[in-house]
């Protein structure tokens, strides 16, 4: 298979697609591949880190909000969103793709728009439960749509939906226990919270965190948080005497690989992560981020939440009452088990074979 796969801006465009290579390559089904994004997205530093071909577009998104300024921005998006077509139908011809892949971000526009309009086989992948401006503009012209949570099957034409998972689930899916938590001078064997707000942290989690650490540090768990490098020096600098069974470190590399050794996570509620933790089956307390499109966080928290796998806290109610609740669900076993079989039922931990499948569908043969 020869794929072009598009999607840039957050991790959560990026990861299932690199996912889905590692598991087309896995495989043996994958001749070749391209990678198209922007040279100022974060996909421009992973993509190449992970040694995948890499070719850039120059894309912008539509201000929403109506002002003299936008409106000159939103001419500059038209006019730089025709060139990328351009830009992307000589992509197109010189790499005779079998199949295009956009995962979102508003780069994925100018080359699945293009390779439609050239009849080459189309699918785009909606990782969240409410449904990105880019996929919606594109569900028209692309073959199938493949979906994470059925909620957002309704923003899209019925006949194409496809209920795949998102493909950074099968990636994690069989990690298993490993001893990891070694690495930070905690026991493997005891029961443990870890709390991360993301890549660069979130000051209302990290602040509710450091509340929080006198009533974990005299509780009988222990307690890994994650502060985000941005804001490592700052919590450092506000906890004078740490409890013995408390880590403070900036960032995890390998976030995944911690997981299963882990009994309950404090955190955002991205695509990403619901997709780990829902694969590995792991009890979360979600904070949605406020600042994301359509507050798709909340509505992708609100899924787990429905089906007894998650509490979720919005960044306003994180009061006094977070330290005793977070420790009250610690100390809770049973309920905590339960979590955990709702949040395993709610996975799928064959999302990139599901999603490959759709692409074999599509493909011209």
């Amino acid at each position: 298979m020869r794929l072009m796969i598009s999607g840039g801006g957050t991790g959560g465009h990026i990861y299932p697609a690199l996912a889905l290579i590692q598991r087309l390559q896995e495989r043996g089904m994958l001749d070749a591949v391209m990678y198209v994004g922007t040279a100022k997205g974060l996909e421009s530093r992973i993509v190449p880190n992970a040694k995948i071909p890499f070719e850039t577009l120059e894309l912008q998104g539509f201000k929403r909000k109506v002002s003299f300024t936008n409106v000159k921005i939103n001419i500059q998006t038209v006019e730089k969103f025709v060139g990328s077509l351009r830009k992307a139908t000589r992509m197109i011809k010189d790499f005779q793709p079998d199949v295009v892949v956009g995962t979102g971000g508003y780069v994925s526009a100018g080359v699945l728009y293009a390779a439609a309009r050239h009849h080459v086989p189309t699918v785009i992948h909606e990782q969240n439960s409410v449904a990105g401006v880019t996929n919606k503009f594109l569900a028209h012209a692309v073959d199938k749509i493949a979906i994470t949570f059925p909620v957002v099957a309704s923003s899209f034409p019925a006949k194409k939906v496809v209920i795949t998972g998102n493909p950074r689930a099968q990636q994690v899916a069989g990690l298993k226990p490993n001893d990891r938590l070694a690495d930070f001078g905690l026991d493997p064997h005891k029961r443990t919270l870890l709390i991360f707000g993301g890549s660069r942290g979130a000051p209302m989690i990290n602040k509710a965190a450091v509340n929080a650490l006198p009533t974990f540090g005299g509780a009988d768990f222990q307690t890994l948080f994650v502060t985000g490098t941005r804001h490592y020096g700052t919590i450092t600098k506000q906890i004078r005497q740490l409890p013995a069974n408390v880590k403070v470190v900036p960032y995890i590399d390998d976030m995944p690989g911690i997981l299963p050794d882990v009994t309950l996570v404090v955190g955002r509620s991205g695509a990403t992560s619901i997709a780990e933790l829902t694969a590995l089956g792991l009890p979360s307390v979600l904070i949605p981020s406020p600042n994301v499109t359509h507050n798709h966080q909340f509505v992708n928290a609100k899924s787990l939440v429905d089906v007894g796998a998650a509490e979720v806290i919005t960044e306003p109610e994180l009061d006094a009452n977070f330290a005793s609740q977070v420790a009250a669900l610690m100390d809770d076993d049973s309920r905590l088990s339960r979590m955990a079989q709702a949040a395993k039922k709610m996975g799928t931990p064959d999302a990139a074979d599901q999603l490959i499948a759709v692409l074999e569908s599509v493909q011209k043969h």
